[in-house]
């Protein structure tokens, strides 16, 4: 009978030679070095031959073991290399079902029922927030594998799309049942795994369909050319709405394309590119507020900006009331799309935000970081709004 030491001390020769172990057990050596581990029977009166693996990746024990599994189906009356057939074509066929595959199969199903806007954010989700477990089979993925892949979009802080992305994995794993690929549905197992999403005072649009309609009514609008400019400015730029009230002439630079000032919250300077979108709605409104300091003066008085309610005020006249959308809003809807539309990376659309966003060591970051990659985010999003509202870009 072989032994471990025995196996190790083999060596190749010029040809091909097999030592027996026991039961028809060998192992057969090539030129090559290689140590194959076989199987010789005797099945309907013909002699046939297992191929059970390569030692030692297959180990000798492991091999005894395959032996007297064969043994067994051929007293049994079934013959182990049809066996060993069958079970290497499921394994194919495993892997090619991985959870990418089954997920694309899925998407193109749904995009005939879908909206395009709706299908791109899904396949975004899948491909990139899921990426980690694309090419694994799909009967292999567990419930800790897939809380792994959607723990780090919490960790970037956008614990809603977390969410949406364990709901959306779901709907692969019922399309792996329904096909028969798979029997478990891990993401059922991960309801309440998940940091609860936080209620937001502020009402927000962020369903690309229904961002469309809110930009037509916008650029619809019939009221005054200064609050027409604010509903604009509001989607474009996306700051905080006092801050956009308080915005002057001063602090704007249309040769630089930038506005520069000092946040409301955080009291640190910030830098928020303009977009050729953002610079043409500054040209239109100036005219009507050339003799104010403030970009958006109120009404009554050329030295006082809008009031705070003139925005919603607007919004509420155009259909959308406070359970659909306020001003605060446009910040959450062009955080969410940004993100799960667009896809720009979460610290260049914080950094935007004027969110307190600080490097590894602790330190806040200047107003300048990222600053060119914002302006091609900010560009990217008014072109974005342009052609959610049926309007062609440069």
């Amino acid at each position: 009978m072989l032994t471990d030491t025995k196996l190790r001390s083999l060596r190749p020769q010029n040809k091909v030679f097999r030592l027996a172990d026991a039961n028809g057990l060998c192992i057969e050596v090539r030129t090559t070095g290689a140590k194959i581990w076989r199987y010789r029977y005797r099945f309907g009166d013909k002699a046939n031959m297992l191929t059970i693996g390569e030692y030692p990746l297959v180990s000798l024990a492991e091999a005894r073991a395959e032996r007297d599994r064969a043994r067994t189906l051929v007293k049994k009356g079934v013959d182990p290399s049809l066996v060993a057939k069958v079970e290497r074509a499921a394994k194919q066929e495993e892997a090619g079902n991985t959870f990418g595959s089954l997920a694309e199969e899925l998407m193109l199903q749904r995009a005939k029922t879908l909206s395009p806007g709706s299908v791109v954010r899904e396949r975004r989700m899948l491909e990139r927030d899921l990426g980690g477990i694309a090419e694994l089979p799909i009967r292999s993925i567990t419930a800790p594998m897939l809380l792994k892949a959607l723990r780090k979009i919490e960790a970037r802080g956008a614990v809603e799309t977390a969410h949406r992305t364990r709901a959306a994995a779901g709907l692969v794993f019922r399309y792996a049942i329904a096909t028969g690929r798979a029997e478990n549905n891990p993401a059922l197992s991960l309801v309440g795994a998940l940091s609860p999403v936080k209620t937001t005072h502020f009402s927000s649009l962020t369903e690309p369909e229904e961002v469309a309609k809110l930009l037509i009514a916008i650029y619809g609008y019939q009221g005054s050319p200064i609050v027409s400019a604010a509903l604009k400015l509001s989607a474009l730029l996306f700051v905080r709405p006092g801050e956009l009230r308080a915005a002057r002439w001063s602090d704007i630079d249309l040769q630089a394309a930038e506005w520069r000032y000092t946040t409301s919250k955080t009291h640190t300077a910030h830098i928020v590119p303009l977009a050729r979108q953002a610079i043409e709605v500054l040209e239109e409104v100036r005219p009507y507020s050339r003799r104010s300091e403030y970009v958006l003066p109120g009404v009554r008085s050329i030295s006082k900006s809008i009031s705070e309610n003139t925005i919603n005020a607007a919004l509420r006249n155009l259909g959308f009331d406070g359970t659909m959308m306020t001003a605060h809003g446009f910040r959450a809807m062009a955080r969410t799309l940004l993100d799960e539309v667009l896809g720009f990376r979460p610290d260049f659309i914080e950094h935007q935000l004027a969110h307190a966003v600080r490097d590894p060591l602790g330190r806040a970051y200047n107003r300048t970081t990222h600053l060119k990659e914002r302006r091609k985010m900010m560009q990217g999003w008014a072109d974005y709004l342009d052609n959610l509202r049926g309007q062609k870009t440069d």
